[in-house]
C-alpha cells in the first residue's frame, strides 16, 4: 500500500512540475511585450525634444575641458 501511495505522489509531482505548452505561450507573450516596449522607447527617443536634449548632452560632454 505504501508503495502505491509513493507511486501516486511521484506521478502527481511529475504532473505538477510539467508545464507543457505553457512556456511557448509565455515566451510568445513576453516577446510581443518586449517588441511593443522597444517600439514605444524608439518613438520616445527619436522624438524631436528628446533628440535635441540628447544632442545637447553629448555636445556638452564632448566640448568639456579637462
Amino acid at each position: 500500500m505504501a508503495q502505491r501511495i509513493r507511486s501516486w505522489v511521484r506521478g502527481m509531482v511529475r504532473r505538477a512540475r510539467s508545464d507543457g505548452g505553457m512556456t511557448t505561450s509565455e515566451y510568445a507573450v513576453g516577446t510581443i511585450a518586449a517588441c511593443a516596449f522597444a517600439a514605444v522607447l524608439y518613438k520616445v527617443v527619436t522624438s524631436p525634444p528628446v533628440m535635441s536634449a540628447l544632442q545637447s548632452v553629448l555636445k556638452d560632454a564632448l566640448d568639456a575641458k579637462f
